[in-house]
C-alpha cells in the first residue's frame, strides 16, 4: 500500500465535472517492481466519457472569458500545490510505473514547470494589425481558443506528458479531457485533486480512466464538439488516432516514436559524452522516446569511449525504484522486457556482441541489466527498432558524412544528440541532422521554454515555449471597411 503525507491525493474515481465518478468495473494498478497490487481504480466507459466531453463543453464559455491574469492566478496555484507535494506524487509514480524515486520526484517538478511556464505564457497571447489594401479599410488578427481539446498520455511520464498538455490548453483558455495509461492512472487522478484545490472550474479539466481503449479513444477522436486532440505514444497508434480525427476534421499534435542517435565525433570531450550517454540512454530504464537508440562513435575514439562507456553502465545499480541508490527501475511489464530482450536476441543472432549486461537472475523478469552491444551496424534489428529499454548499441564509424547518413536513415526524426567541440562540425552537424530536437554537447535537451517536439514519422506540432501554444489557439482574420 502507499503511505502518503496526504491521503487525500490517492484517488482511485474518474474526475468529471468537478465530481469523483465510480462504476462497477475496476481496473488493478499495480507496482511494476513487485507486482503488487496497490489501488483499484474505478473503470469508465466511453458514454461516461461523453458526459466528460460534454462537461468540458459547458465549461468552455466561462473558462475561456477569463482574462489571462485569472487563468494564470489559478494556474499559479495548481504549480505551488504540485511542488508542495513533490514528495507524495513522486511517490506515487514511483509506485505505479517503476522508476527511482529521485526521477519521479524530478519527472514532478518537470511537469510543474510547463504549468508554471504556460501560466505566464498565457499572458502573451498576442494579435496583429496588417496593413490593408485600401485606406477605408483595417485588418486585425486575433487569435482565440480552438475550444474542447482532447487527449490520450502513455505510462512512461504518467505526469509530466498532461501537465505539457493540459498547461498549454487551460492558459489558452480551452477545456480539456484527458485518458492517462490505465497501467498508471493514479498520478493524472492526483493531478486532478490538486487542480480542483487550485481553484480549476468543474468541467476545465476532466480525467477519464478506463480500460476500453478503443471506446474511449474513438469518442475523444470523433466527438464533433472535441475541436483539438493530442496525443503521446507510439508512431503505429498515432497513425490510426488521426485517421479516426479526420472525420471530423480536427487539429491534432503528436509526439510519437523516436530512434535517437547519439554521435560521439573524434573531437569531442569523450568524459562528457559518456555521462550524456548514460543520462540519455538509461533513465526511466530506456523507457522514453528521446532516448538515445543507438551510439555512433568515430574510430579515432572508438576504443576509449566503449571501455569507459562499458564500465560506467556495469556500475548502474538495477532495483526498485523506492531502494535507495536504485539507478535503473523495473521496466512496465514482464512482456515489455521479454519484447527487449528479443532484440537483443535477434541482434546477437545478426552478429553483435553483448559486451556487458547479462541478465539478472536474482530480480523477477521485468527488470533488466543495463545492457552495451558491440560490433552493431546500423541494419540490425536493434539500430531500425526503438528499444524502449536499457540497451545501448555501438555502432563505430570512420567519416562525418557516414554519420550524419545513418543517423537519419530512420522514418523517426524526434531527438538527436551528438558531441563535437569543432565549431564549423556543430553548425555542419546540427543543421544536417533530421530531427526536431538536438543536444550539442548535451544529454538532456527538454523543458519548459524549449519547443518539445519532432518531425518526419516522429508527429507534429511542439509542447513547451511561446510555440507550445500554437496548437491550442485558432487565428481569426477581421476586416473592417467603411473606415
Amino acid at each position: 500500500m502507499i503511505t502518503l503525507a496526504d491521503n487525500e491525493l490517492l484517488r482511485v474515481f474518474s474526475y468529471i465535472n468537478g465530481s469523483w465518478h465510480s462504476s462497477e468495473k475496476d481496473i488493478a494498478v499495480t507496482n511494476p517492481a513487485t507486482g503488487e497490487e496497490i489501488a483499484r481504480v474505478s473503470d469508465i466507459t466511453a458514454e461516461e466519457t461523453i458526459l466528460a466531453v460534454n462537461a468540458a463543453k459547458a465549461a468552455l464559455p466561462s473558462w475561456s472569458a477569463k482574462s489571462a491574469n485569472e487563468r494564470a492566478g489559478i494556474l499559479r496555484k495548481w504549480f505551488e500545490l504540485m511542488m508542495a507535494n513533490q514528495d507524495d506524487l513522486g511517490q506515487i509514480l514511483t509506485m505505479e510505473q517503476g522508476k527511482p524515486l529521485a526521477e519521479a520526484k524530478g519527472e514532478i517538478a518537470y511537469g510543474a514547470a510547463f504549468i508554471e511556464w504556460f501560466a505566464e505564457e498565457g499572458k502573451r497571447i498576442y494579435g496583429d494589425t496588417i496593413p490593408a489594401p485600401s485606406r477605408d479599410k483595417k485588418i486585425l488578427v486575433i487569435k482565440q481558443p480552438v475550444g474542447v481539446v482532447s487527449a490520450i498520455t502513455p505510462w512512461n511520464f504518467p505526469n509530466a506528458m498532461i501537465a505539457r498538455k493540459a498547461a498549454a490548453a487551460l492558459a489558452a483558455g480551452c477545456t480539456f479531457v484527458v485518458r492517462p495509461a490505465s497501467q498508471t492512472p493514479l498520478s493524472a487522478l492526483a493531478m486532478a485533486e490538486l487542480a480542483e484545490r487550485a481553484g480549476v472550474p468543474a468541467g476545465v479539466f476532466n480525467v477519464v480512466v478506463g480500460s476500453d481503449a478503443q471506446g474511449i479513444g474513438e469518442v475523444l477522436t470523433q466527438h464533433p464538439d472535441i475541436a483539438k486532440f493530442t496525443f503521446t505514444g507510439s508512431t503505429g497508434i498515432g497513425k490510426k488516432l488521426i485517421a479516426q480525427c479526420a472525420t471530423t476534421v480536427k487539429k491534432v499534435s503528436m509526439e510519437l516514436g523516436g530512434n535517437a542517435p547519439f554521435i560521439v565525433f573524434d573531437d569531442a570531450d569523450v568524459d562528457a559524452a559518456i555521462q550524456g550517454a548514460l543520462v540519455s540512454k538509461y533513465r526511466n530504464a530506456g523507457q522514453t522516446c528521446v532516448c538515445t537508440n543507438r551510439i555512433f562513435v568515430q574510430q579515432g575514439v572508438a576504443k576509449e569511449f566503449t571501455e569507459k562507456f562499458a564500465k560506467a553502465v556495469a556500475d548502474l545499480k538495477v532495483g526498485n525504484g523506492l531502494d535507495t541508490g536504485t539507478d535503473i527501475g523495473p521496466l512496465i511489464s514482464s512482456k515489455a522486457a521479454s519484447d527487449v530482450k528479443a532484440l537483443v536476441v535477434k541482434s546477437l543472432e545478426q552478429g553483435a556482441t553483448l559486451l556487458t549486461g547479462h541478465e539478472p537472475t536474482d530480480m523477477p523478469d521485468q527488470f533488466l541489466a543495463p545492457m552495451v552491444l558491440t560490433n552493431v551496424s546500423n541494419d540490425m534489428a536493434i539500430a531500425k527498432n526503438e528499444i524502449f529499454g536499457p540497451v545501448s548499441p555501438i555502432i563505430v564509424f570512420d567519416q562525418e558524412a557516414d554519420a550524419i547518413a545513418m543517423a537519419n536513415d530512420t522514418e523517426y526524426g524526434l531527438a538527436a544528440y551528438f558531441y563535437a567541440r569543432d565549431i564549423g562540425r556543430v553548425w555542419r552537424v546540427a543543421e544536417a541532422l533530421e530531427y526536431g530536437m538536438i543536444g550539442i554537447n548535451e544529454g538532456i535537451v527538454s523543458n519548459a521554454a524549449a519547443p518539445f517536439g519532432g518531425v518526419k514519422q516522429s508527429g507534429n506540432g511542439r509542447e513547451g515555449s511561446h510555440y507550445g501554444l500554437d496548437d491550442y489557439l485558432e487565428i481569426k482574420y477581421l476586416c473592417m471597411g467603411g473606415i
